[in-house]
């Protein structure tokens, strides 16, 4: 089995525009997709990949209702891909939103600081992630730079700080978050100083350099990262559409020092794990 963690869709009549505008924000980057769940699963069907989370953006206050009702639909209908639920830093109510998100059956939520302005360490974030680490429901973020925006509002350090002030403060001793892009995109030596080892989870969607110029890290900044933080909090994840499943799934694959065993931890056993499915 193989498990997507990282991937994006968009509703039908407008996952044409906004994959547009999205590849014109980010200095025109390829899509490999059209966006579309049909997309997303066409591209599963050629990579061999079983299972996708999909990641939605609340990019603004008040779309809690309209992205979440999407997500729930979505999950009701098929159970090859699992979307995470999306809130919004200024939303209000946030623990009852999220106890109506872990009532529904979602397994996590995905925020996004750069999209919001939000620095992932003000207290709104902390807020909302402590809430999550409490209910079980696990937290993806982007982390380091994304080429659409000038600040990085989730680096390494920051990150590590909301790690341990949320373990700290609410005694969860698993792992409830995920940073996304090994960590950090473009800020790998700072990802290697402050988040290598910690209670943290990562993601290795967009770390390879050879596949895709918006990134810094090559297979063996890769292989180091799951040698020193632990196979064990790593997850197989493409970014997908801005990734080629297939071609990341078989670079991934191909890589040489980290045993079968770790990548299968890699590739499904831990993301099979955090979302309660088996083989």
């Amino acid at each position: 089995m193989v498990i997507d963690f990282h991937t994006h869709i968009y509703p039908d009549k407008i996952a044409a525009r906004t994959i547009e505008a999205l590849k014109h924000a980010a200095k025109e980057v390829e899509a490999f997709t059209d966006g579309t769940l049909n997309g997303l699963l066409q591209s599963m069907d050629a990579a061999g990949i079983d299972r996708s989370v999909i990641l939605p953006v609340a990019t603004r206050k008040g779309q809690f209702d309209t992205i979440n009702q999407f997500a729930w639909e979505l999950n009701q209908r098929q159970n090859r891909v699992i979307s995470f639920g999306g809130i919004h830093p200024d939303d209000e109510n946030p623990e009852e939103k999220l106890q109506k998100l872990k009532e529904q059956g979602f397994r996590g939520i995905k925020i996004h600081p750069d999209y919001t302005g939000t620095f992932i360490d003000d207290e709104r974030y902390v807020r909302i992630i402590s809430v999550c680490a409490r209910l079980g429901l696990l937290v993806v973020t982007h982390a380091g730079v994304d080429p659409a925006f000038d600040v990085i509002h989730c680096p390494p350090e920051k990150g590590r700080a909301v790690v341990d002030r949320v373990s700290r403060e609410t005694g969860v001793t698993e792992p409830f978050l995920v940073f996304a892009h090994l960590g950090g995109m473009f800020v790998h030596r700072d990802v290697e100083k402050y988040l290598l080892g910690s209670n943290c989870y990562l993601d290795i969607s967009c770390s390879f350099k050879s596949l895709m110029r918006f990134c810094e890290t090559d297979d063996d900044d890769v292989v180091s990262v799951i040698r020193r933080h632990g196979a064990e909090k790593m997850l197989f994840g493409t970014d997908c559409p801005w990734n080629d499943q297939k071609q990341t799934l078989e670079h991934f694959r191909e890589l040489k020092g980290i045993s079968a065993e770790e990548k299968e931890l890699i590739l499904h056993q831990n993301a099979g794990r955090l979302l309660k499915i088996s083989d």
